[in-house]
């Protein structure tokens, strides 16, 4: 990233500490990083066939936002792939995965009597796969999916989502600053969706339908655990982070209204027993 110290300077007047996090696909694999294990990708044909070890499937399982979290706290990349997917979930919202099996359709929701207890975030099957079908994750354009932060970012490098990950006061900053770049009054989703559904799947979702919108998220339960306590995620289009690097001092981060909020800001912190730069451990 060639606007370091201007990046530094947004985080700053937004009282910020962490840096966010970029999303690319490459077909460069990092030269380090967190990533799955290695194991075979199952496809809807092989499952309709019976022909799928679920057993393996399921073991080692490694959440997208897991992931993530680890490479936080060591202010490293979080990489996948077809072959170092984690989970079934991730693997079909990254979009190494088309259509997504039978068996994630009733796991999400009522699950499967006398072989596994569903996690009921849909009343049914038939809802998780109209969800599938909405959501329609984009085929990953190359070998990587790669999530890092942005001053890992080589000239060159440009991501296509940037995630922001913090508490309520920031992301009150964060979400009228997206509507002051933009003038779009609904400038910010919150969809449904697991926690990579909503850094990856729904961003990329609005932006091949030329909208340029900043989705909230980290509302799956079964997330909550690789976030901070009250942790929640923003993330943006760089376009849009473009915009907020550029024009925040236009904006309301330079008034004393915001100067009151970031007081709140320093006694959450303060409350929670963090140091700037740190990612505190669970």
């Amino acid at each position: 990233m060639d606007k370091g110290s201007e990046i530094n300077g947004f985080l700053s007047a937004l009282g910020l500490d962490e840096e966010p996090m970029g999303m690319c696909y490459t077909d460069k694999e990092p030269e380090q990083g967190v990533t799955p294990v290695q194991k075979i990708l199952p496809t809807a044909e092989q499952e309709a066939k019976g022909e799928v070890n679920f057993g393996a499937v399921f073991t080692n399982f490694s959440c997208v936002i897991g992931k993530i979290w680890l490479a936080r706290k060591k202010k490293t990349a979080a990489y996948f792939d077809r072959e170092h997917y984690g989970c079934l979930g991730g693997a079909f919202y990254l979009g190494f995965l088309k259509p997504q099996l039978e068996t994630v359709a009733r796991f999400i929701s009522t699950g499967i009597p006398g072989r596994f207890e569903g996690e009921r975030y849909f009343e049914s099957p038939e809802v998780s796969r109209n969800f599938f079908a909405t959501i329609d994750p984009r085929p990953a354009p190359a070998r990587f999916c790669v999530f890092k932060p942005l001053s890992h970012f080589s000239e060159g490098e440009v991501p296509e989502v940037v995630t922001f990950f913090a508490r309520a006061e920031i992301i009150s900053g964060l979400n009228q600053l997206a509507v002051f770049v933009t003038n779009d009054f609904e400038a910010v989703s919150s969809p449904f969706g697991a926690g990579c559904t909503n850094v990856v799947s729904w961003p990329l979702r609005y932006l091949s339908q030329g909208k340029l919108k900043a989705v909230m998220g980290g509302w799956d339960p079964s997330e909550r655990k690789f976030l901070k306590p009250d942790e929640i995620t923003f993330s943006v289009p760089y376009e849009m982070f473009q915009r907020m690097v550029a024009r925040w001092p236009e904006s309301f981060l330079s008034t004393d209204t915001w100067s009151i909020v970031k007081k709140r800001i320093a006694l959450s912190k303060k409350k929670w027993g963090e140091t700037a730069g740190t990612v505190e451990e669970e």
